[in-house]
C-alpha cells in the first residue's frame, strides 16, 4: 500500500513541477545555509584542536588582562625571574611583541609585527614550538642583527614586491638586519605575517628594557598543569603585589575559544533556522493549494473506498518528498559553499581551516528537511482528510 501511495505522490508532484520546485528551493536554501554553517564551524573547531594538540598540554601562559603589552602594570623581567626559579618548569620563554614596526626592503617599506625571542636552548624550543624552515635556520645567541621571517612575509605581495631570501638585508626602524631563516607556513596569518629577532636586540631597538608582552612556560614532564598554574598565580601575586595578570593553560584557552565558537555557531544557525521556517510555510501553502485543486479527486478516492488515514498519509508523503528532495540539494549546496569558504580561507592565509565532509551533518540536514516537510504538510492533510465525499464531488459546481 505504501508503495502505491509513494508512486501516487511522486506523480502528483511531477504534475506540479514548477510549484513543487519553487517550494523545494526554499527548503534547499535553508538547509544549505545550516549545513554550510555547521560544516565551516566544525572545520574551524577541528583546526583549533589540531593547533592546540601541536602546542601540547604541558604549557602555561602568563599575560596582562586584555593582552595589552606595555600596560602600566604589565609583565616585566621580574615576572620571568619568578617563573624561572620554579622547579616545575623545564624552561621559560618570555616574548616582547611590537605589533607594527617599520621594515624596509630595498625601496619598499611595510609595517610588520615583530616578536622578540630568546635564543638559549633554541633546538629544544624549535621542536616544542613546531618551527620548521624553508631556508636557513633560527638565529643563535650573539647574533644581534639577525631576523627570522614568517612564510607570508617572505613570499606575499602584501609586504614586498620581491620575495625575501636568506642573506637579504632589511632596515628595521632604520637599523640594518640580515635574514637568516624563513619559516614554513603555520597555516594562520598571525604567525605567518610576523618576524622574529633577538629579545635583547629588541629591548635596545625599541627602548623597552624590562617589558614583556607574554610568558610561555613549559612544564617538566609529569607535572599537574592545573596545580602548577595555581602556584604560578600565588607566586606572581606575592612578587607583584597585585593581580593584574592572567595565568592560562591550553585547556582553558581551548575551552574559551570553543565557547565563543559555539555561541557564534548557535546564533548563525538560529538565523538560518528562520529561513527554514519560511520554507516550511511555503510547503504548507503549496499543500493547501493542492488540497483545493484536488478536492474532486479526493472525493473520487473516498467514494471508491480510500479511508481518511489514506488521504492523510498521501499528503504527508507528498510534503515529505518535497522536503527530502529540497534537503538533498541543500546538503549538496551547503557542502559546496563550505569547500568554497575553505579555499578562500587558504588563499587568505588560513590554511589550517580545511574542509572535511561530516556525514552526521549531511544526514541531519536530510532528516531535518524531510521532517519539516512532513510536519508542514500535516495541517493541509488534515483538511483533506475531513472532506466528505459528496461535498468534494460537488466542489466547483
Amino acid at each position: 500500500m505504501f508503495r502505491e501511495l509513494l508512486r501516487f505522490a511522486v506523480r502528483n508532484i511531477r504534475e506540479r513541477k514548477l510549484r513543487s520546485g519553487l517550494t523545494g528551493l526554499g527548503v534547499s536554501i535553508s538547509v544549505a545555509a545550516i549545513v554550510a554553517l555547521l560544516s565551516i564551524s566544525s572545520s574551524l573547531q577541528l583546526a583549533i584542536e589540531q593547533q592546540f594538540s601541536k602546542m601540547g598540554a604541558n604549557r602555561i601562559f602568563v599575560m596582562v588582562p586584555g593582552g595589552q603589552p606595555g600596560a602600566r602594570s604589565g609583565l616585566t623581567e621580574r615576572d620571568v625571574d619568578v617563573l624561572e626559579r620554579m622547579a616545575e618548569f623545564s624552561y621559560v620563554t618570555p616574548a616582547l611583541v611590537i605589533p607594527s614596526a617599520r621594515v624596509q626592503f630595498g625601496k619598499q617599506e611595510a609595517p610588520i609585527r615583530i616578536v622578540g625571542w630568546t635564543a638559549d636552548d633554541i633546538e629544544k624550543r624549535l621542536v616544542d614550538y613546531d618551527f620548521t624552515f624553508q631556508e636557513g635556520k633560527f638565529f643563535r645567541e650573539g647574533q644581534s642583527r639577525a631576523v627570522v621571517v614568517g612564510a607570508n612575509v617572505a613570499k606575499s605581495d602584501e609586504f614586498f614586491s620581491r620575495s625575501l631570501r636568506v642573506h637579504h638585508q632589511l632596515l628595521i626602524e632604520g637599523e640594518k638586519f640580515e635574514v637568516v631563516g624563513i619559516l614554513n607556513s603555520f597555516g594562520n596569518r598571525e604567525d605567518d605575517n610576523q618576524m622574529y629577532m633577538s629579545l635583547e636586540t629588541m629591548r635596545v631597538l625599541f627602548n623597552k628594557p624590562e617589558e614583556v608582552s607574554f610568558i610561555d612556560a613549559t612544564l617538566v614532564p609529569g607535572q599537574d598543569v592545573d596545580k602548577v598554574a595555581e602556584r604560578v598565580k600565588r607566586e606572581l601575586k606575592r612578587s607583584r603585589n597585585d593581580e593584574n595578570f592572567q595565568v592560562l593553560t591550553p585547556t582553558q584557552v581551548l575551552k574559551f575559544l570553543s565557547t565563543v565558537l559555539g555561541i557564534v555557531q548557535g546564533v548563525l544557525v538560529s538565523i538560518a533556522g528562520i529561513s527554514l521556517i519560511v520554507g516550511a510555510v511555503g510547503i504548507m501553502n503549496s499543500m493547501y493549494t493542492a488540497v483545493l485543486e484536488r478536492t474532486k479527486e479526493i472525493g473520487v478516492m473516498k467514494s471508491i473506498g480510500a479511508t481518511n488515514a489514506t488521504v492523510l498519509l498521501l499528503f504527508i508523503v507528498e510534503s515529505g518528498i518535497i522536503g527530502f528532495v529540497g534537503g538533498v540539494f541543500g546538503v549538496l549546496l551547503g557542502n559546496l559553499i563550505s569547500v568554497g569558504v575553505s579555499q578562500a580561507a587558504t588563499a587568505a592565509g588560513f590554511s589550517i581551516m580545511k574542509y572535511q565532509f561530516q556525514l552526521w551533518i549531511a544526514l541531519s540536514g536530510l532528516i531535518f528537511a524531510t521532517f519539516v516537510g512532513m510536519i508542514s504538510g500535516y495541517l493541509p492533510a488534515r483538511q483533506a482528510e475531513k472532506l466528505a465525499p459528496v461535498d468534494a464531488l460537488r466542489y466547483g459546481k
